[in-house]
């Protein structure tokens, strides 16, 4: 019968935890060994939850006098009644908040984390959220055109993907906004890394590449990835650029104002599978500036349901003396206009 409850809790998604008097314990269900990542299942409090304090035995380190954890079974051994608590424990090396209800079980006292399911689920959000941030390309570049960023995902896991790279002396730039948002949206921007050929110094070549990629997904027509890529020659003062459905245009501040680079072609996605694009020049002056910006930033609405719009983009680049400035100016003045995002908001912009 022993066996029958123990097998019974061990497939249930919340995590428990017995301790008997003296505070060892007894018994943890693979709930709580997994969401605490324990490496054993019973001894000390120390042993399955992994607090990180390593001096003398588990109770006679500095900080075990304000364990949560201890002081929480403390209270319902003294009062032999149920409590309650939020409380937050460290485990491998970070903190973590969760809601225990502890209660008297005879001669043991029975733990239960009744978010334990939850928690985990916002760890691996978090993890995740880790992996993405990789993807990013550095805030500096290692010679070549220099560039400035920004990327603010409306959730934990963002849709779009900008990159930065050298090809045979020149500076890529890639920017690409995936269909969807959160998870789903961030899975297929980590295809879109993957999948884009940094080794091809041609946008066009590279962007039918990723579309030959995409196909193999067999997706439906609701999934698509919408991009734009330029490749700057500073020898010829030339853009080389494609676009995949990207609607918001290139912008290009040079002596006589801003230009604006716009493209008529489908996004990668299995309506035109077929596609091929091509590449378009355009020469620029020294001392001008390239912006690259996604859709969420033109659409991004004020509290009361205006777009920030493509003026106001502009008006930022207008009074920007370089791409940092107009990172940060456009950072500022999309967060005064809208306060919260509901799209990803992602630029890049480079010192010709």
């Amino acid at each position: 019968m022993a066996n029958f409850y123990r097998e019974v809790l061990d497939n249930i998604p919340t995590a428990a935890i017995v301790v008997d008097k003296n505070f060892k314990v007894r018994y943890v269900n693979r709930a709580f060994g997994e969401y605490f990542r324990s490496v054993r299942f019973k001894g000390t409090l120390r042993d399955v939850t992994d607090c990180g304090e390593r001096e003398g035995a588990c109770g006679d380190g500095v900080r075990c006098a304000y364990c949560p954890l201890k002081n929480l079974f403390q209270d319902v051994l003294r009062s032999g009644k149920t409590a309650f608590r939020k409380i937050i424990l460290r485990s491998g090396g970070e903190g973590i908040a969760l809601r225990m209800k502890v209660q008297p079980l005879g001669k043991y006292l029975l733990g239960v984390v009744d978010n334990a399911y939850e928690m985990e689920i916002a760890r691996e959000m978090h993890s995740a959220q880790s992996i993405q941030q990789r993807l990013l390309p550095p805030a500096t570049g290692l010679g070549g055109t220099p560039y400035s960023f920004t990327y603010i995902p409306c959730r934990e896991i963002g849709g779009d993907l900008p990159d930065v790279y050298m090809v045979g002396g020149n500076t890529m730039g890639f920017l690409a906004d995936v269909s969807g948002k959160g998870v789903a949206a961030g899975m297929l921007s980590a295809f879109v890394k993957a999948g884009w050929d940094r080794s091809d110094p041609s946008p066009a070549r590279a962007l039918t590449g990723l579309n030959a990629k995409f196909q193999e997904l067999n997706l439906d027509e609701r999934s698509y990835i919408t991009a734009a890529a330029v490749c700057i020659d500073e020898r010829r003062q030339e853009i080389t650029y494609c676009f995949a459905g990207h609607n918001a245009p290139m912008l290009l501040k040079g002596e006589d104002g801003i230009s604006e680079i716009e493209g008529s072609t489908p996004p990668i996605s299995t309506w035109i599978p077929d596609f091929r694009y091509e590449d378009h020049t355009l020469g620029y002056e020294k001392g001008s500036i390239l912006a690259l910006i996604t859709d969420g930033v033109l659409e991004s609405k004020s509290p009361s349901g205006e777009q920030f719009g493509l003026e106001r983009v502009e008006t930022v680049l207008a009074h920007s003396e370089n791409a940092e400035r107009f990172i940060e100016r456009l950072k500022a003045a999309l967060k005064n206009f809208c306060g919260v995002f509901a799209d990803d908001i992602t630029a890049i912009a480079f010192d010709l």
